[in-house]
């Protein structure tokens, strides 16, 4: 699972995207107890959730011609720079160029060889997130892939990440992780669109897990709330119990209570 010790390749922030950031708020407010707090006056709308003082991701209010509301992964980048012009040899393309997020770091928007979208962070003063793989943060991402070999050539290319194949009930499931670290390091997986009806129907995207004490719980709360239940709350043996959900307003997430690690 992911944790705060970032490294490159490693997801250090995730942020969301939203038509509505005040029903937003409310939302997530509701599911995990995150509270919202302005970045301040210059950050054009930009605000951090915050569990029990730290930040566990960030948030604004998007336009209708930025996209629709969603959930963006960034990966940790060493040059930002360098990075999005490797993303731009290998295929991809540059969607926001590096520039600087006053004096916390640089951060790029792009999109790999099939369009998805992903965020790099080359940290300053903010590392990343300041909690990972406790409840109500970030413990796990997921690409969703129409090739998963043309996925993991791109990621190996422009990060250096690495993907293994992990026995999984009826199958097998790639995991990818950051070549420092190794499978030890292991933050999230890719998973083909053709295995999964509602992804396909939805597009190639990076999916967030947020670890949660009790997935049902959460289930009926996003219910409650407004929002959608895309995958009901499923149990697998040596993962856990997760579901697939999206708020209000459109923005896919997903939740799960992780099995232990053994030994």
């Amino acid at each position: 699972m992911l944790t705060t010790r970032f490294v490159t390749g490693a997801p250090n922030w995730v942020d969301l995207g939203t038509s509505d950031i005040d029903g937003a708020t409310s939302f997530y407010n509701g599911v995990f107890g995150w509270d919202f707090v302005s970045a301040g006056p210059e950050s054009g709308g930009y605000g951090f959730f915050r569990l029990a003082g730290k930040t566990v991701a960030g948030g604004m209010q998007t336009t209708p011609e930025q996209g629709p509301p969603s959930w963006t992964v960034y990966l940790q980048s060493p040059d930002a720079d360098a990075t999005a012009k490797a993303v731009e040899q290998a295929g991809g393309s540059v969607l926001m160029a590096p520039d600087d997020v006053m004096d916390k770091g640089r951060a790029a928007i792009l999109a790999d060889r099939a369009g998805v979208h992903f965020g790099l962070w080359q940290p300053a003063a903010r590392r990343g997130v300041d909690v990972a793989g406790e409840p109500g943060s970030l413990c796990w991402v997921e690409l969703y892939t129409p090739d998963i070999a043309a996925a993991a050539a791109f990621y190996n290319s422009v990060l250096g990440l690495e993907t293994s194949a992990v026995p999984f009930p009826g199958g097998t499931y790639t995991c990818i992780n950051p070549s420092e670290g190794g499978e030890d390091a292991m933050f999230g997986g890719v998973v083909p669109l053709a295995d999964d009806p509602a992804e396909q129907e939805a597009g190639a995207y990076w999916l967030p897990y947020f670890e949660v004490t009790d997935t049902d719980a959460v289930v009926a709360k996003v219910q409650e709330l407004g929002g959608t239940v895309r995958m009901p709350a499923t149990s697998v043996d040596g993962v856990g119990r997760m579901a697939k959900l999206a708020d209000p307003y459109g923005a896919r997430f997903a939740v799960i209570k992780s099995e232990p690690a053994l030994g």
